[in-house]
């Protein structure tokens, strides 16, 4: 007899992550930060700019992040995988790959 495994249904916090677009959670990224005091920058058009570039910029007080920002299931390029490392290097920079799931951490940013 051959044996199934059956999936859990999805929640509906799973369902409302999974179809949330980037440009929605970059929409909230970016107003989270606007409201906590960041200075933000986006390249709203970045056809003309260096491939792999970050999401989104802020900078408060001193400190700075650079995000990139993920669909759940989206995986950063390789250019991206190399901005994020070269500021890494940076002192008082935080920066990673971003995803719906880890709101909790960008508001304890």
């Amino acid at each position: 007899m051959k044996r199934t495994s059956k999936r859990q249904p999805k929640t509906a916090a799973q369902v409302m992550l999974e179809a949330e677009t980037e440009a929605q959670f970059q929409a909230w990224v970016m107003n989270l930060a606007k409201v906590h005091g960041w200075l933000v920058y986006h390249t709203y058009d970045s056809r003309r700019s260096l491939r792999g570039f970050p999401d989104i910029i802020a900078i408060r007080r001193g400190r700075m992040l650079a995000l990139e920002l993920k669909i759940e299931k989206g995986i950063p390029t390789p250019e991206q995988d190399a901005w994020l490392d070269a500021f890494m290097g940076v002192p008082f920079v935080r920066c990673g790959v971003f995803r719906p799931s880890e709101r909790d951490t960008l508001e304890r940013m």
